[in-house]
């Protein structure tokens, strides 16, 4: 033991989140990482039910407390209390903005510049946000907002931002209506970052219901990786995948030092994010022709329905000869190639991110008989769908 520390003893510490959330939950998982690791003497109080209730006194007479600095109402009732406190929640450009406690951060100007970085990767010239209104009172989705207009004030082409609606069952249809009406007006080739995985998904929604093909005509990126709700569109979504497990580390670390008498740090500690996830979203391919943008959207849409030229065909309203000329000049393949690819890459997916039997998935997809996939499966990865995804295992986790 170092000079002038004190030995951690027992202590009650609460954990304040509503993990009801995934954000919330990752978070915890890494405050859970750093007591087992650590092996440090606490006694973890967190509500049965996962949601940050009234503070009570049992609460506030306990040792510490590591808690959610989003919900602003319990930022500002827990600034003024005595025991050790650690703040999780969202970077601010103002240093004044900083709550006066200890305090771990997303970064949220570095998620947008991932997202903007991965976009320009894939090709993408102009950039659009779909963020939150005022009126939703999340701070950290105005900062992020903020951070794209300053990553994007000296680009060659002005960015779009669009706040849309706080959304509810009620006011469902009327804010898709107007996302409608901004997808409309973007130009083509557009890369749209939205402020969470739950706006991306309106996007998506959107577009599908509107005939605009993504991510042909515009590219979509979330921020979030939100696995519970990664199949709940039928775009995968890319997405940047937040430092919520290292956020959630650090603050148990801190406040671990904090109650041993460790010299603790007085500036936030600021989380970058982890990596982006590139999925279909932002699968992006500079497709100049209409009419092939237009067959993409039918194929990526019905090609696991066991779509056929011919459906292609009509869907588009041309002949094979010309399609299949427009194709090569686009894609430099056939539009018989593009179909059967697109199968075998919703197969492949399936078999890396679910425990879906091969017979399923291989239903699902539009395969004949679980033979034949296995034997395209074969031909496309020298190896059966069994031994590809035990390959995976732990890559995809």
């Amino acid at each position: 033991m170092k000079k002038n520390e004190t030995p951690a003893r027992h202590a009650r510490i609460s954990l304040l989140f509503n993990a009801n959330k995934a954000y919330d939950r990752q978070i915890i998982e890494g405050i859970g990482e750093y007591f087992y690791a650590s092996q440090c003497d606490w006694d973890i109080y967190i509500e049965e039910d996962f949601s940050v209730h009234h503070l009570n006194e049992n609460i506030l007479s306990g040792s510490g407390i590591i808690a959610d600095f989003d919900d602003s109402l319990l930022a500002a009732q827990l600034s003024q209390i005595a025991i050790p406190v650690v703040g999780v929640g969202g970077s601010y450009s103002n240093r004044e903005e900083y709550p006066n406690v200890s305090y771990v951060a997303t970064d949220n100007e570095a998620l947008v510049a991932a997202a903007l970085q991965h976009l320009t990767e894939k090709g993408i010239e102009r950039f659009a946000f779909f963020g939150l209104p005022a009126e939703a009172g999340k701070r950290w989705a105005q900062e992020r907002a903020s951070a794209f207009r300053r990553l994007t004030s000296e680009m060659a082409s002005p960015a779009m931002l669009y706040e849309g609606m706080v959304t509810d069952s009620n006011s469902w249809e009327t804010a898709q209506q107007k996302l409608a009406e901004w997808l409309h007006s973007l130009p083509a080739h557009t890369g749209i970052v939205a402020v969470t995985d739950a706006r991306a998904r309106h996007i998506l929604q959107t577009c599908e219901h509107i005939g605009i093909a993504v991510p042909e005509s515009l590219c979509v990126i979330g921020i979030d990786n939100e696995e519970l709700t990664r199949y709940l569109s039928r775009i995968s979504l890319s997405s940047v995948v937040q430092g919520t497990r290292r956020m959630g580390f650090e603050a148990a670390r801190l406040l671990d030092n904090m109650l041993s008498g460790r010299r603790v740090r007085t500036e936030p500690v600021i989380v970058a994010p982890e990596s982006v996830i590139g999925r279909q979203s932002t699968d992006y391919r500079s497709i100049i022709d209409a009419m092939v943008v237009k067959a993409m959207g039918f194929i990526r849409k019905n090609a696991c329905r066991g779509a056929t030229v011919e459906q292609v065909l009509e869907a588009v309203g041309t002949s094979r000869s010309n399609l299949d000329k427009k194709f090569m000049s686009e894609l430099g393949t056939t539009i018989h190639k593009v179909i059967q690819d697109e199968k075998f890459a919703r197969a492949k997916e399936l078999l890396e991110t679910t425990s879906l039997p091969v017979a399923e998935i291989s239903r699902l997809c539009g395969y004949s008989t679980p033979q034949y996939f296995c034997t395209v499966s074969r031909q496309n990865l020298a190896m059966t769908p069994i031994k590809y995804r035990s390959s995976r295992k732990g890559i995809n986790a």
